[in-house]
């Protein structure tokens, strides 16, 4: 059975497009052809045995080339007979064998329903997530996801057949036009806390967020995580979060309450690109600490030209 006659038998109710506003499961299953553009390149060992090679994982049980020796490679991979041959180290280069859990976790709170360019972040984040199930179905990965609103989540188990991440694809373009009406500010940890009740061996986490309203805490869960899961921490943002809007006289409402700015003043403009830099240099130090793979995805740029998970 092919995909789409697969899709159809699933009967989903989304199937127009929403102009940037929320995702269709059309368009989810449509980032499959961007999979050739991109750049993965993720190491990690696994524990589950499994019968394709993962571009995810590393050190595994084939043989692939030999290679000189580089500072950092692991001396019990030193092909010795080679060495002795060439007067100067090399090392045996091994490809993997072995599927594992690929868990993503989508933040659709209220601070993701925001756009100015192409499409809100949400649907960036959306699609995002619909790119790894893919590349997570390539390889023969289980693909699990989390799907936050900013009050509550949706958790599916991975699986690695298609009608689960079709399955998958609805529920995500479900949430994404839910949130223009019902979307929340609330903490992640719960959603956090899901991944780690449920999955106790290895693999590898997405979070996909903004990172608006993480902190320590978020954080310290995140590093609980990373005991068990190679976690990447993909930061979605707009390109007007980054750089002020043309110069004029703005209006702004939020919470009931009026702001009026000027985006012409000079001094302005310092402080709106400083408020962002901190944010980012925060995080990216948060992620570093915390043993976290930091990426950051832009809005008005296409997905495949800014992903490359090494």
């Amino acid at each position: 059975m092919d995909l789409f006659t697969l899709y159809q038998r699933l009967k989903p109710d989304n199937k127009t497009e929403n102009h940037g506003l929320s995702v269709t499961t059309d368009e989810l299953i449509r980032q499959q052809k961007y999979l050739a553009f991109m750049n993965f390149k993720a190491r990690y060992t696994s524990h589950y045995a499994g019968d394709v090679k993962s571009v995810f994982k590393g050190r595994g049980m084939e043989f692939e080339e030999v290679r000189a020796y580089n500072f950092g490679d692991d001396v019990r991979d030193i092909d010795w007979r080679v060495t002795a041959r060439k007067s100067e180290p090399y090392t045996k280069i091994f490809s993997e064998e072995k599927d594992r859990e690929v868990i993503v976790v989508l933040d659709l709170s209220s601070s993701m329903v925001f756009g100015t360019k192409k499409e809100l972040k949400s649907v960036t984040a959306c699609k995002l997530a619909a790119m790894l199930g893919w590349m997570s179905m390539r390889h023969k990965d289980r693909f699990g996801l989390v799907i936050f609103n900013g009050r509550d989540s949706v958790y599916l188990k991975p699986q690695n057949d298609m009608k689960s991440l079709i399955s998958a694809f609805g529920k995500i373009a479900d949430a994404s036009r839910k949130v223009l009406t019902q979307s929340y500010d609330q903490d992640i940890s719960e959603a956090l806390k899901i991944v780690q009740y449920h999955h106790k061996g290895q693999g590898i986490c997405f979070i996909i967020s903004d990172f608006r309203h993480f902190d320590q805490n978020q954080f310290e869960r995140i590093a609980l995580l990373a005991a068990h899961y190679e976690i990447y921490c993909m930061n979605v943002f707009d390109v007007i979060e980054e750089t002020a809007p043309q110069d004029g006289v703005y209006a702004a409402q939020f919470n009931d309450k009026k702001v009026v700015f000027d985006t012409g003043l000079s001094s302005f403009k310092d402080n709106y690109q400083q408020y962002f830099a901190q944010q980012r240099a925060n995080l990216k130090r948060n992620c570093q600490k915390f043993s976290c793979k930091y990426m950051e995805i832009r809005t008005d740029i296409p997905i495949f030209k800014q992903l490359s998970i090494k």
